[in-house]
């Protein structure tokens, strides 16, 4: 859920779990530079390992893509 925070939840269940999310869906509207951003605080937030599962909703395919680059791009050192 995007109004949970991701690193309060993985504070909370650790290793344990996976965590999906939580990008506001709205945000997938926004720029490429702000998607961007907000790919790599998401990222951030959840930290270091596994465990962490982006999803998306409907939205402009074009979006859809700088989100899915960010993602890809952004996450690497989190899996190191």
């Amino acid at each position: 859920d995007w109004t949970t925070d991701i690193a309060d939840a993985r504070r909370r269940v650790g290793n344990k779990v996976a965590l999906q999310g939580n990008m506001d869906p709205s945000m997938l509207y926004a720029s490429a530079p702000r998607i961007e951003e907000e790919v790599a605080t998401i990222l951030a937030g959840f930290g270091q390992g596994e465990g962490h599962v982006f999803n998306l909703g409907h939205v402009d395919p074009e979006h859809a893509g700088v989100f899915v680059e960010a993602v890809h791009r952004l996450s690497a050192p989190y899996h190191q």
